[in-house]
């Protein structure tokens, strides 16, 4: 039961999955893609949870010199054994919602 509690710390609250799952698809993604992607989140929020990621080390931040700058996040190796998760998730989901719609 740690284990699973260990995991649900780090990918708590209604934003980390989402925002996993935007980078994980995609590869590399810049701040405004995943803001994009992700209804309903605001910037702080984004922000916030995209550091926390990173301090859990699930994510890269890389700062690119372009003019204006360019901010690209990535999964790590680590982050990358997420994506299973991830994809059992995503089809889990489909599943759920034609046997929700379907009744």
């Amino acid at each position: 039961m740690r284990a699973v509690r260990d995991s649900m710390d780090v990918l708590n609250g209604k934003w980390k999955i989402p925002i996993i799952s935007s980078i994980c698809f995609y590869n590399k993604r810049r701040f405004s893609d995943i803001l994009s992607d992700i209804e309903g989140i605001s910037n702080k929020m984004l922000s916030k949870e995209l550091k926390e990621l990173e301090i859990n080390k699930l994510i890269t931040r890389t700062v690119l010199e372009t003019q204006p700058v360019t901010v690209q996040y990535q999964l790590t190796q680590h982050g990358h054994t997420l994506r299973t998760i991830i994809d059992n998730l995503k089809d889990w989901g489909v599943k759920h919602r034609e046997e929700i719609i379907k009744n």
